[in-house]
């Protein structure tokens, strides 16, 4: 593949560098593929096998699709070690789209066994892929240019596009075809992604086919002693869990969580200690902090969509209280759509606002805040609502209040895990970023699976409750992160 680029040319797409139209069109058709496939994850897991799925029980079923969510996001550690030390974010992005690609094809064939491999693949292919696109949005900018954040809420218009489309897709294939056909379209809005990238890639900029911190040669014969080590503890932490829960599926469910909270902490350790990060990146890391703890809560409370959220749809709500059916994928396609109409108005507020109240910090405290609330109102309403009664404006409600959320955290701490990494973990740092995410569903999973057989009320208002909490000490905290990152904020007239 050519890895050559030449500089993008300036305020050729909405005012940003063309790069942004290549990397747009890339994430719109990736996202189009996993989401599509999460769509209808769940029901197919738990699924009987006589109708097409794998017929796992309910709550085992929510904690895998937690799990797996935390597993995509996990690998991001490896897309952004891989980015940043050996083929750079070009190339990782490529790779991990073809993987991305197997793994769907692998879900369209009906079998237990594949089934399985192409979800393995997918998390795969995806913590190779997520981190750098992201990555490369960043690197088409100089390092205090003020139209970062809003060209990160551009970016953020893309995903959403493509997950408002899939669930209406995947969900008529699933009900003409079976749940293979779905994932099969998984596959094809994959390779489209892959066409858009290698039709643009030359638009890209220079920086994103670097590799920033090249592995030296002593680091190079190292490599397979730590990637042994590593699969080492993966096995060794499977077997003890497995041997202390008496379930294999418990024991994924559990290895991730811990691999998770421990590349976290490894991560920040790293990047603190290292002599490549100078005193000012780490007042930098310090103020990062404390978002990226809010950010672990509001994700554990959103990416439920696909898992709690998912199944509350299928079995608590009347589908026909709006005078037609409303099918239960179509739920997903609520926050995409909301986005869609919100993003230009929070990407305008932004700038506008730019260098005034809210401050970042002060944006994820409101995040985190608005998804705590929505699951407090989620929990009153399965109190309200017994049985499959509960109303569908109650669940798009809920979508709408944690976009709303969404749109506070989100694009704003993807600006600023690009404007606060260390120079010299570019990619890991935005690594660190998807980890939050995968933190916030192992968190989750671990919810779910600890409070089997309560209310649903109870599971909504205690962990509405948690990021309540968290939020307001982070809007406490808010002065004292603003005054250690203000210097690494976009300039502003």
């Amino acid at each position: 593949m050519t890895t050559a680029a030449t500089p993008p040319a300036e305020r050729t797409f909405l005012g940003h560098p063309r790069g942004l139209a290549t990397l747009f069109n890339i994430e719109l058709w990736e996202r189009f593929s996993y989401y599509g496939m999460r769509a209808i994850l769940l029901y197919y897991i738990v699924d009987t096998a006589a109708a097409g799925g794998l017929g796992l029980d309910q709550s085992l079923g929510e904690a895998v699709v937690a799990t797996y969510g935390a597993a995509v996001y996990l690998l991001s550690v490896v897309g952004g070690w891989l980015a940043d030390r050996v083929i750079g974010a070009q190339r990782s992005v490529f790779v991990g789209g073809v993987i991305i690609m197997a793994g769907h094809v692998s879900l369209a064939i009906p079998s237990p066994a594949t089934s399985w491999l192409g979800i393995a693949l997918v998390a795969l292919g995806t913590g190779l892929l997520k981190p750098n696109v992201s990555a490369m949005v960043g690197h088409l900018y100089e390092e205090r240019d003020a139209r970062k954040d809003s060209a990160f809420t551009i970016f953020y218009m893309s995903i959403n596009i493509g997950s408002f489309f899939s669930p209406f897709v995947v969900a008529f294939l699933r009900d003409q075809w079976g749940y293979h056909a779905g994932f099969l379209a998984a596959a094809v809005g994959m390779l489209f992604a892959l066409v858009a990238y290698v039709i643009g890639r030359r638009t890209l900029a220079p920086e994103s086919n670097l590799v920033p911190n090249p592995l030296q040669p002593r680091d190079r014969a190292r490599v397979p002693l730590l990637a042994g080590g590593l699969v080492a503890l993966v096995v060794v932490l499977l077997l003890a869990t497995r041997a202390l829960r008496g379930a294999w599926a418990d024991a994924v469910i559990d290895t991730i969580s811990i691999l998770s909270v421990v590349a976290s902490v490894s991560y920040f350790v790293v990047m603190f200690r290292s002599k490549q990060v100078t005193p000012r990146e780490r007042t930098h890391l310090a103020a990062y902090l404390p978002m990226w703890v809010g950010a672990v809560l509001f994700w554990m409370i959103f990416e439920q969509a696909a898992s709690k959220m998912a199944a509350y749809a299928a079995n608590r709500t009347d589908l026909d209280s709006l005078g037609f059916h409303f099918s239960e994928e179509w739920f997903q396609s609520v926050n995409p759509v909301s986005i869609m109409l919100l993003a230009p108005l929070f990407g305008l507020l932004w700038m506008r606002r730019a260098g005034r109240f809210p401050s970042t910090p002060m944006k994820f405290a409101l995040g985190v805040t608005l998804a705590g609330l929505s699951f407090v109102l989620l929990s009153a309403a399965a109190a309200a609502f017994p049985g499959a009664t509960s109303p569908v404006w109650v669940l798009v409600g809920v979508f709408v209040i944690q976009t709303l959320g969404e749109l506070c955290l989100s694009p704003v701490g993807l600006s600023a895990t690009t404007s606060l990494a260390p120079k010299a973990f570019t990619s890991q740092a935005m690594a660190l970023w998807f980890l939050a995410v995968a933190t916030g569903q192992s968190l989750a999973a671990q919810l779910i699976r600890a409070m089997e057989g309560l209310p649903d009320g109870t599971f909504f208002i205690t962990l509405g409750a948690m990021a309540v909490v968290v939020g307001l000490v982070l809007a406490a905290l808010s002065p004292w992160v603003h005054a250690r990152m203000k210097d690494a904020e976009p300039e502003h007239a």
